[in-house]
């Protein structure tokens, strides 16, 4: 088991910048890929980015590339994802997960609670 808890959310204003934290405990915390996901009002969950086991490789979605980035920290079992440039479209709930190196929402098996990050235009 993996227990993901993630902090960081908030409010703020259109172009500012938010970093977004994911804590992991349970089982090695390495063995997983992390990956951010989020999930609008009224809309299905998506996918945001994920870095691979070892923090060597990254992937981000279209919407959010150039503008979000993701890092690991193994030694202290935690993932971040710093959000600048933020848009009223990135307004969601955002979720931590552990799972394999992909974008799909089903190859991750476990999920934080989330976060609620809102964007004012």
């Amino acid at each position: 088991q993996v227990q993901l808890v993630e902090s960081g959310g908030g409010l703020v204003q259109a172009g500012g910048s938010l970093r977004l934290s994911c804590a992991a405990s349970g089982r090695a915390f390495s063995a997983y890929a992390k990956g951010w996901f989020r999930q609008a009002p009224g809309k299905e969950r998506e996918f945001v980015a994920f870095i691979s086991r070892s923090g060597g490789l990254t992937y981000y979605a279209d919407s959010v590339k150039g503008r979000f980035t993701i890092s690991r920290d193994n030694a202290k079992n935690t993932v971040s994802l710093q959000m600048n440039g933020l848009k009223a479209e990135d307004t969601a709930v955002y979720y931590c997960a552990a799972g394999r190196e992909t974008a799909r929402i089903s190859d991750y098996d476990y999920w934080g609670q989330g976060t609620q990050v809102t964007v004012s235009s």
